[in-house]
């Protein structure tokens, strides 16, 4: 059985991307300064003006509109011609403090509340809602392998940027890659699809040269390519006019490309700006580490897991498994053990995950799995996993 799957990421100039940095980067500063710190900041950009906006209680003081323009600069924006740069773009900060609704709910949970015996119950979600982790055996960092060549192709985009090798390339681009599946595993490379802004001077047809041969051949590995393999780079021809100049731009709107390329489903919430009380992000981290676990245990070659929580309690409403028939155990056994075995009460994730430290801007762009650095990517829970094979 034969069937096409597909994944894209963006660099991270796009004008989404810019948003999720500048988001994360005020995230970090903040627990920085104070590892308590309560952030929800999102951000929004569009021709030379910048929007920082949110609720942030903390007793950290961060110089915001330095730390958009710092960010802005590093990303390479730095052309005036562009329309949109860090040294003149327009910055309006609207923030406020997080609601007391809220707090009261996080800072002391039903469970809290009504017995306040284990320390974990003090925190409860700082809100409802879904997340979903996966992990399968496609690639070495059990990540679906479209999202994982897209991101690839977007990365090596900007170092070809960033190193002078293809000096006439601007921050904004996008990619994409249609992978062929047989049976349920990837066969081959269908098509990839890269766009990259750039500067007026150079050719349509120097570029699609340079990026093919330094880009797309220094990323697709060969043995996916062959002679039906379709390339489309700059497919409307010219990209001079992007970033925020070409479209606005949005903190949480590119949830697809953070996860798991659409791989598996999403629950809604973004990560970007968001602390670790949030359970749209620290959930979700705990999903991903305990489908990797699972999977690199060897029991299952395929694991979605979705948990869900009420605002203010604790310990989720529901976790549900699927590992789409490949599971040495049935979905069900394998719940009753993911919830035996891991914590999921938001304070037990922060705790686990290590997740106070300010590490939220590494994760902006490229994908917030799949990078080993991040502790929810480790695989330190697979020793206790196997005693159930």
């Amino acid at each position: 059985m034969k069937n096409y799957f597909t994944s894209e990421s963006v660099t991270s100039g796009h004008p989404d991307k810019i948003c999720d940095n500048i988001s994360d980067a005020v995230l970090d500063a903040y627990l920085e300064g104070d590892e308590n710190s309560r952030v929800a900041c999102e951000c929004s950009v569009t021709s030379n003006f910048i929007l920082v906006m949110g609720e942030i209680t903390s007793n950290a003081n961060v110089d915001i509109e330095a730390l958009a323009r710092d960010t802005v600069r590093k990303i390479g924006y730095v052309h005036d011609d562009a329309g949109f740069s860090a040294d003149t773009a327009e910055v309006m900060i609207r923030l406020n403090k997080q609601s007391a609704d809220i707090a009261l709910g996080v800072d002391n949970s039903k469970e809290a509340k009504e017995c306040g015996m284990d320390k974990y119950d003090q925190i409860g979600a700082g809100d409802q809602g879904l997340m979903f982790g996966y992990a399968c055996k496609e690639t070495e960092e059990l990540m679906p392998l479209p999202i994982v060549l897209s991101h690839k192709l977007c990365q090596k985009l900007e170092e070809v940027r960033n190193s002078g090798l293809l000096p006439y390339l601007r921050p904004d681009g996008k990619g994409q890659v249609t992978v062929e599946y047989q049976n349920g595993k990837p066969k081959r490379v269908e098509a990839v699809v890269l766009s990259s802004q750039h500067d007026k001077v150079i050719t349509t047809e120097k570029l699609r040269k340079d990026v093919k041969a330094e880009v797309i051949d220094k990323v697709i590995p060969l043995e996916y390519v062959d002679e039906n393999t379709k390339f489309y780079i700059n497919p409307t021809g010219r990209f001079e006019i992007g970033g925020p100049t070409g479209d606005s731009g949005l903190t949480g709107r590119k949830i697809i490309v953070d996860t798991y390329g659409g791989k598996c489903p999403h629950g809604g919430g973004a990560f970007s700006g968001k602390d670790p009380t949030k359970v749209d992000r620290s959930a979700a981290y705990m999903a991903r580490y305990v489908c990797k676990n699972v999977v690199a245990s060897g029991l299952a070659d395929e694991c979605q897991i979705q948990v869900a929580y009420a605002i203010g309690v604790a310990k989720p409403v529901s976790v549900k498994v699927d590992t789409f028939g490949t599971g040495k155990l049935s979905d069900e056994e394998l719940a009753e053990i993911v919830m035996k075995e891991f914590d999921l009460r938001p304070s037990a994730i922060i705790e686990k995950l290590d997740l106070r430290k300010p590490v939220y801007k590494q994760t902006a762009s490229y994908g917030h799995f799949g990078k080993s650095q991040f502790s929810w990517e480790k695989t330190d829970s697979v020793e206790k996993l196997k005693k159930y094979l």
